[in-house]
């Protein structure tokens, strides 16, 4: 689906200073508690915070899904846009970080100029008590349909 090289394709950052990384700049906006899950394979495959809101606390669950990257690693593999020593699932692991990474910062820079809410940004990972993210809620129960543009 890409028609370039996946987006921090060469890290070699380990995933552990990346999230490092990033609890940093949670907690430097406001996060309360964090917390790390672990894959059976000993990776770091999410991170959950807790931070405060005009609604109250809010819990954020943030995934990272390594094995979709793996494939379009091996896809640009296959089309001669990657080395193959960058198509193994700890690279997935480290670029997936890398990847999130960015994004975070790139949304606390907009959170910073005002321009939107926390609950703006996070709202497909706000936690609901089900122990789901609300965008999982929301696709289990179909709403996501309901709000498609005819």
């Amino acid at each position: 689906m890409t028609r370039q090289n996946l987006l921090n394709y060469t890290t070699s950052i380990e995933a552990l200073k990346t999230v490092g990384e990033i609890q940093g700049i949670l907690v430097a906006h406001g996060a309360r508690a964090i917390l790390m899950e672990y894959s059976p394979q000993q990776s770091i495959e999410a991170l959950s915070f807790k931070i405060d809101s005009p609604h109250g606390e809010l819990g954020i669950r943030l995934p990272i899904k390594p094995d979709a990257i793996l494939e379009i690693l091996k896809k640009q593999y296959q089309a001669r846009k990657v080395p193959w020593r960058y198509v193994n699932r700890d690279q997935a692991v480290r670029i997936a970080w890398r990847i999130l990474k960015d994004w975070v910062e790139a949304q606390m820079a907009i959170l910073e100029t005002e321009m939107v809410k926390l609950e703006e940004i996070f709202l497909p990972y706000i936690l609901h008590p089900s122990g789901q993210t609300l965008f999982e809620v929301m696709e289990s129960r179909n709403l996501l349909q309901e709000g498609r543009a005819n």
